[in-house]
């Protein structure tokens, strides 16, 4: 036995001693609380859980269930949220689980995704409910036992209220929040017509998109949870930095504050063993100014380093695929291969004539006609750097595809479903759609709250991933083609961003440096 194990038992006994001695004084619920955490001491402690492996539980349940696992995903998928099994089961590899079985061919994933969206959305409308219902009574009578105080259930109220639809959304993906985020949110009073629409779209991407994941990669299903799990932790701890660091700017925008935090750094820096660190940090401090300055919103902060990003990871991919493919035009990715066969296995002649239709909104006639549209509301708006920015990048847009389709004359997938003209690289669609995107970020600018412009660009950039993705569906293109387009689009419009940010920081800074 660990030691650890062996610490878990003697704070087990201890709390529960310590619980039935002051039974009178706990209370009844602080009681039930102690004995709760005594028995999960204890059950840590024994070493039971050691030879418990739920994940392969689920996974030998839904292998012997076949057309049921229906049932058993759809449950886990409610209950995550609907009734917190998220903080114990394991929701997000039970959702991956059913895409690996529908990849067998045991059941439908069209099916699947149907049920796993419905059932996330009704389990998170049931947690608001819940909160809504039971969470702010239980707050404001037991609250102050757990130092929750009114001023703090303010704060949250405060917060919810300014930023409910985008710690919704976000907390579909953070592992620990996502099951208790709905319960907060109908908690602090969030009106549950605020909260559906952000519910919709998180569940809308997180179910499907594990089914999808789970379905393509079905013959490795260790490898792509692992990489699942890596991705969440990845983007869990991100979002605490990026919260952090909010945190830390919206204190020290207070003087008050600014003042305490300086001058308790200045003590500590005066201490013997700290000395050295203090002296490295004010050698540090000019450089990491500088950084925050590039990740703080306004001037040429988040928004020049977003652009700059974006546009340096577009110009490296589609460099790389152009010189892969200038050498051997012939030549397909794993991935190239893998999407036209999972395409081929998801065949459906009523979804193919849809795809047919969706298809064209990647069209030239079609984005060149909603950029005409947006450059004309710039113009009304009087918005001349965002017009020139949104006009000029798709012209050099069109001229870049059809100078690249010439170059590289890569032949197309055999057995297109539509009609297809010219060179297969790189996807003139793909390319197009990426116009939305950029409309949908200058939108980002003009339209009101913060909530509103997300979802304007999640929009943008759901629509131009669909359009790509039809076009491998329709085997117009493989995967290799579209993303090139994508990347060409991005490299385009985002070096567009950044010329257009450094002439709005010159024409913003001007009159200061003409007083000066």
């Amino acid at each position: 036995m660990t030691p650890g194990r062996i610490v878990a038992l003697v704070v087990a006994v201890l709390l529960a001693v310590a619980a039935l001695l002051g039974r009178k004084r706990l209370g009844g619920e602080r009681f039930v609380v102690a004995l709760v955490v005594a028995a999960g001491l204890a059950v840590y402690g024994s070493g039971l859980l050691q030879h418990v492996d739920i994940q392969k539980g689920i996974e030998d349940l839904a292998q012997a269930l076949g057309k049921w696992t229906y049932a058993l995903v759809g449950v886990i998928a409610f209950a995550e949220t609907g009734a917190f099994i998220g903080l114990i089961a394991p929701g997000e590899f039970t959702v991956l689980l059913g895409g690996v079985i529908a990849g067998q061919g045991t059941i439908n994933i069209f099916v699947l995704i149907a049920i796993v969206w419905a059932c996330t959305l009704s389990g998170d409308s049931l947690s608001f409910f819940l909160g809504r219902r039971l969470g702010r009574n239980f707050m404001i009578k037991h609250g102050p036992r757990f130092r929750i105080t009114p001023e703090r259930l303010a704060q949250v109220d405060k917060h919810f209220e300014k930023r409910g639809g985008s710690t919704v959304l976000v907390g579909r993906f953070v592992g620990f929040v996502r099951p208790i985020a709905p319960f907060i949110a109908g908690t602090s009073g969030m009106a549950y017509k605020r909260f559906l629409p952000y519910s919709v779209v998180g569940t809308g991407i997180w179910g499907p998109g594990l089914c999808v994941l789970g379905y393509i990669f079905w013959q490795s299903f260790d490898q792509v949870t692992k990489i699942a799990g890596r991705a969440t932790l990845v983007f869990t701890v991100l979002v605490a930095i990026g919260v952090g660091v909010w945190q830390l700017r919206k204190r020290l925008r207070d003087p008050e504050q600014r003042a305490r935090i300086m001058g308790w750094l200045e003590r500590q820096g005066e201490r013997p063993l700290l000395r050295p660190v203090a002296a490295m940090v004010r050698v540090a401090a000019p450089r990491a100014r500088f950084l925050v300055e590039r990740l703080t919103p306004g001037a040429l902060g988040l928004e020049f380093t977003s652009a700059l990003a974006v546009t340096g990871v577009a110009v490296y991919t589609f460099v790389a695929y152009t010189v892969t493919f200038a050498g051997d035009p012939n030549l397909l990715t794993p991935a190239d291969s893998s999407l036209l066969d999972l395409a081929d296995r998801t065949k459906s002649s009523t979804i193919v004539d849809i795809v047919k239709v969706y298809t064209d909104l990647g069209s030239l006639p079609v984005t060149g006609t909603f950029v005409l549209i947006g450059a004309i509301a710039l113009g009304v708006r009087r918005r001349p750097v965002e017009l020139i920015g949104l006009v000029a990048g798709f012209i050099v847009l069109v001229i870049a595809i059809h100078v690249t389709k010439g170059a590289i004359d890569r032949p197309r997938p055999s057995g297109s479903l539509i009609d297809t003209v010219g060179s297969s690289f790189p996807s003139g669609h793909s390319g197009y759609s990426t116009a939305y995107v950029a409309m949908a970020v200058i939108g980002w600018r003009v339209v009101p709250g913060f909530a509103r412009r997300a979802l304007v660009v999640l929009a943008a950039v759901l629509l131009a991933a669909s359009i790509g993705l039809s076009r491998i569906y329709l085997r117009a293109h493989y995967w290799s083609d579209v993303a090139g387009g994508w990347a060409l689009g991005g490299a385009i419009f985002g070096l567009c961003a950044v010329v257009s940010l450094i002439v709005f920081y010159m024409r913003d800074t001007a009159p200061a440096r003409a007083e000066a």
